[in-house]
């Protein structure tokens, strides 16, 4: 680091205590998760409905740009990890992405709702062009927040709490945007739905903008590994070699975030077209708040119980629920029942995932001797989000093709069996699979202690 800058990050040893992390710090760290969503809520759970029943794109290539899209994030992930691993700035190595990206990343979001007026194919192009460039400029922005966590502590257990402050911040960003979405769209667009949404992602990118600049200003890096010259991508790459925890982290994670993000797409249909109401989608939106229980009891069941125990409960948990919701027919109160032991469930499997990166990083620097923070965590974190949204999106795409979806239409017997496919039948698939990695990962939580222990002597 040049020692010319005024700026200079702190360094503290693996396991320091010498600076605490403030009450500001943590609110701050969960305000980057809460301006995040409110942009990237609007593309995870409206961009299909968006694409198909107000642009007007078929469901077949819908799928076909959101597969596309993360053909292109498969190569930008370890771009950006690397870029992060290589940064070297008065700002840190994580923080100065929240300023360098803040402006570009809420100028993608609204390009991707403005659908011009163009031809059906030239519209398919815009929106493949411009999804494709907000996708790439969400993992530049949304890694680091799950790269910065290690390097603003080495406690493993305050990375956790750090982290269900970050968690208690994206659900509140969920919640708002689900709860005000299709209301204000139809409020602003006043039938018109190109108008509504153009109008909606016009202030909550503004919103995002501001909350991310104010949160760059108040985190903090303390956690300074004494390698620092520049991580290369080939030594970035030596730190995944034989790193299991990692490979099982993100394993878990992606199959996860197939499940969460096609539960998520698809439910908008599920309640439009099989329920014929609408309005049950802001609803169940709004209940799914019910995630913040989910996740500020991890820490209370940290003390009882391994993460890795956690995180497959969780995931338990939200295959019972959408369960409930599969069997409860047109049943709203069934549904909602469901629903909402669901988001418990998936409240705590989403949090863990990021919470476990930074030991699966303390364990690349133990076994290989390269802390790679930023590729580790980038394809851990946000890749595993991207690619989920992507598979997801078009495995829905497809299977609503398949059974013969119309957009604005009456749905026949068929197609809305398709639609009952993609919401129950592949989110409980997905959410079950990922109990796998979850339940792996105990090996090597049993060794954390003994890898800060180490790491606080080399790394003094």
């Amino acid at each position: 680091m040049d020692e010319k800058m005024t700026h200079k990050v702190t360094s503290y040893p693996a396991g320091s205590t010498k600076e605490k992390v403030g009450v500001l710090e943590k609110l701050s760290y969960a305000n980057l998760d809460f301006s995040g969503q409110l942009v990237a809520t609007i593309v995870n759970s409206y961009l299909m409905y968006f694409f198909t029943d107000v642009a007007a794109i078929s469901a077949a290539s819908t799928g076909v740009i959101l597969l596309l899209a993360r053909v292109v994030d498969a190569i930008g992930a370890p771009v950006w990890g690397n870029f992060i691993d290589m940064t070297h700035s008065k700002f840190g190595k994580a923080r100065p992405y929240f300023l360098w990206l803040a402006i570009p990343y809420a100028a993608s979001g609204i390009l991707l709702f403005w659908a011009p007026d163009l031809s059906a194919s030239a519209k398919a192009l815009y929106c493949g062009i411009v999804y494709m460039i907000y996708g790439v400029l969400y993992l530049g922005i949304n890694a680091p927040i799950t790269t910065i966590l290690p390097l603003i502590t080495s406690h493993p257990t305050q990375r956790v709490k750090l982290n269900s402050w970050r968690m208690v911040g994206s659900n509140l960003g969920v919640f708002v945007v689900n709860s005000l979405t299709l209301p204000l769209v139809a409020f602003f667009g006043g039938g018109n739905d190109i108008k509504g949404f153009r109008i909606f992602v016009v202030i909550f990118a503004i919103l995002n903008l501001s909350g991310t600049l104010f949160s760059f200003g108040h985190v903090r890096e303390r956690v300074v590994v004494p390698n620092s010259q520049r991580v290369t991508l080939r030594r970035s790459i030596h730190a995944m070699n034989k790193n299991w925890p990692w490979f099982i982290i993100v394993a878990g994670n992606f199959l996860f975030w197939v499940a969460q993000q096609g539960r998520q797409q698809s439910m908008v249909y599920y309640f439009t077209y099989y329920f014929h109401n609408k309005g049950l989608v802001t609803f169940f939106n709004s209940i799914a708040i019910i995630q913040v229980l989910g996740v500020i009891s991890i820490p209370l069941l940290n003390k009882v119980m391994s993460k890795s125990h956690i995180w497959g409960m969780g995931l338990i948990i939200a295959v019972l629920g959408q369960f409930v919701i599969m069997f409860s027919g047109l049943s709203a109160v069934g549904a909602t029942a469901g629903w909402l032991i669901a988001n418990v469930g998936s409240g705590i499997a989403v949090s863990m995932p990021f919470a476990m990166l930074g030991s699966a990083v303390d364990y690349g620097e133990w076994k290989n001797g390269v802390n790679a923070a930023g590729i580790l965590t980038t394809i851990g974190s946000a890749f595993c989000m991207s690619m989920g949204m992507g598979l997801a999106g078009a495995m829905n795409g497809g299977i609503m093709s398949a059974f013969g979806y119309i957009a604005n239409h009456a749905q026949s017997a068929h197609a809305l069996t398709g639609i009952g496919i993609s919401f129950n039948w592949v989110t409980i698939l997905m959410y079950g699979l990922a109990i796998i990695p979850a339940f792996l990962y105990q090996r090597y939580e049993n060794m954390e202690s003994e890898i800060t222990n180490e790491l606080s002597k080399t790394r003094e």
